[in-house]
C-alpha cells in the first residue's frame, strides 16, 4: 500500500514539473497583463476615486465656520439725543461664533460631480488596459523568435544525428577501401560547424527569455519549452479592440463633464444657523457681553455668467467630435493593417505548400548522392551540400510556420480577440 502512495506522490511531482517547464501564448499575455507595473495602476486609480468620491460627498455635510475677532474702531455711532441715558458704543469690539451652512437644494451639482468622477475613473482604468493590450504584440514578436530557435534547435539535432550515422558508415567504408581516406574529416568539420550553431541558437535564445521573463513580470527556466500555439484566425468584419471601449468610455466622460456644467449656474438654497458670544451683541446699544443667534434660508443663483457656461459646453461639444474623427482614423488604420496581415498569412500558406514540394525533391536527391557516396562515386563534400540544402529548405519550412504562426497571432490581436 505504502509503495503505491509514494508512486502516486512521485507521479504528482513528475506532472508538476513538466507543468513548470512549459510556457503557451495565453499564459503570457495573462501574465503580462497581471504583472507589468503599469497593471499595478488599476488599484491606486480605484483608491483615488474613491478618496475623491468621498471628498464631493462632503458638500452634502453641514459646514461649520468658528470665528473669533477683538477690534478696535476709530469712531463708533453716537445717538445725538441729550440726556438720553443712552452709554455711547465702546469702540473696542468682541465677538465669537460658530456658523453652521447645510445645502438643502444644489440643483443636482453634487450628483452630476460623483457622474463625472466615476465615468473618469472608467476612462483612466481602460486607458490602462489599452496600454496592457498593446504589449500583446511585444510578446507575440518575443514568444515566437524563441520558438523559432526552439524549432531551429530540433532541426539542427536531427541534423547532427543523420552525420553521426553518416560519419559511422563513411569511416567503415574507409576501413574497407571504398571511399576516400579524407572523406570522415570532411563530416567531422560539418558536426564542428553544428556544434558553433548549437552555442549560437542557446545564447539567442537566453537573450530573449530573459527579456519575456522581464515583461511578463515572472522567471523563466533557461530550460523551459514553449508550446507550439494553434492559433486560428476569424476573418471577420467587426473589431473588437479595448479602443473602441476606450472611446465610447471618453465620449461618456465628455457628457458627464457637460451635463455637470450646466448645473454649475442652478439655483443652490441653503439654511444657516449662526450662533456666538460678543460685546456688543446684536444690541447695538447695550455695552456689554451678551450670547446671540440668527437662523435663515439664502438663496444663491449665478443669473449671468456672460454665456461662459454655454462656452464651455460647446468646446467640450468640439472635444466630442473630435474623439469621433479619431474613431473614424483609428477603424480606418485597423482595417489597412488586418488586410495587409490577411495577405501577409496567404503568401507564407502558399510558400509552406511550395517549401514541402521543395523538401520531397531534396530528399529524393539526397537519398541518390547518399548511394553514390557510399560506393565511392561522389566525395563527401557533395553529400554535405546535399544534407545543407535539404536542411536549409526544412529550415525555410519551419521559419515560414512560426511566421504564419506570428501573422495569425497578431492579426487576432489587431483583430481585437
Amino acid at each position: 500500500m505504502m509503495k503505491h502512495i509514494v508512486s502516486y506522490i512521485i507521479v504528482l511531482f513528475s506532472m508538476n514539473l513538466i507543468a513548470q517547464q512549459s510556457l503557451s501564448l495565453d499564459e503570457c499575455y495573462k501574465l503580462v497583463a497581471v504583472n507589468y507595473p503599469l497593471a499595478k495602476q488599476h488599484d491606486l486609480l480605484e483608491k483615488q476615486s474613491t478618496i475623491d468620491l468621498d471628498i464631493i460627498n462632503t458638500e452634502k455635510l453641514p459646514k461649520l465656520d468658528f470665528l473669533a475677532q477683538a477690534t478696535y474702531q476709530s469712531d463708533v455711532i453716537e445717538i445725538p439725543i441729550p440726556s438720553a441715558g443712552i452709554e455711547p458704543i465702546n469702540k473696542d469690539q468682541y465677538r465669537t461664533t460658530l456658523s453652521v451652512n447645510q445645502l438643502i437644494y444644489g440643483g443636482g451639482s453634487i450628483d452630476a460631480s460623483l457622474k463625472a468622477r466615476v465615468t473618469a475613473l472608467k476612462t483612466q482604468q481602460k486607458q490602462i488596459d489599452v496600454n496592457l493590450y498593446q504589449l500583446k504584440k511585444q510578446v507575440n514578436q518575443l514568444y515566437f523568435s524563441v520558438l523559432l530557435l526552439q524549432e531551429k534547435r530540433n532541426l539542427l539535432l536531427s541534423k547532427k544525428e543523420q552525420l553521426e550515422t553518416k560519419l559511422s558508415e563513411v569511416r567503415s567504408g574507409i576501413e574497407n577501401g571504398v571511399i576516400l581516406p579524407t572523406s570522415d574529416r570532411i563530416l567531422e568539420v560539418e558536426l564542428l560547424k553544428i556544434g558553433q550553431q548549437f552555442s549560437d541558437i542557446s545564447l539567442s535564445r537566453k537573450s530573449l527569455l530573459e527579456t519575456l521573463s522581464t515583461l511578463i513580470g515572472q522567471d523563466i527556466d533557461s530550460t523551459i519549452v514553449l508550446q507550439n500555439p494553434e492559433v486560428s484566425t476569424r476573418l471577420k468584419t467587426e473589431i473588437y479592440r479595448p479602443e473602441l471601449v476606450l472611446f465610447k468610455l471618453k465620449k461618456e466622460e465628455i457628457e458627464a463633464s457637460q451635463q455637470l456644467i450646466s448645473k454649475q449656474n442652478a439655483p443652490k438654497l441653503l439654511g444657516f444657523a449662526t450662533g456666538g458670544y460678543g460685546n456688543p451683541g446684536l444690541d447695538m446699544l447695550d455695552n456689554s457681553f451678551q450670547a446671540f443667534y440668527t437662523v435663515g434660508v439664502k438663496l444663491n443663483w449665478n443669473v449671468f455668467d456672460w454665456n461662459a457656461n454655454k462656452k464651455k459646453r460647446a468646446s467640450l461639444a468640439i472635444n466630442k467630435a473630435v474623439i469621433n474623427s479619431e474613431i473614424e482614423i483609428f477603424e480606418l488604420n485597423t482595417s489597412i493593417e488586418l488586410n495587409q496581415q490577411q495577405l501577409e498569412i496567404e503568401k507564407l500558406s502558399q510558400f509552406i505548400a511550395s517549401d514541402l514540394d521543395i523538401i520531397q525533391l531534396r530528399k529524393e536527391v539526397l537519398k541518390a548522392t547518399d548511394s553514390q557516396l557510399r560506393n565511392g562515386v561522389i566525395t563527401a563534400s557533395v553529400y554535405i551540400t546535399e544534407l545543407t540544402n535539404l536542411y536549409e529548405d526544412k529550415n525555410n519550412l519551419d521559419v515560414h510556420k512560426i511566421q504564419l504562426l506570428l501573422a495569425k497571432a497578431n492579426y487576432n490581436v489587431t483583430k481585437g480577440y
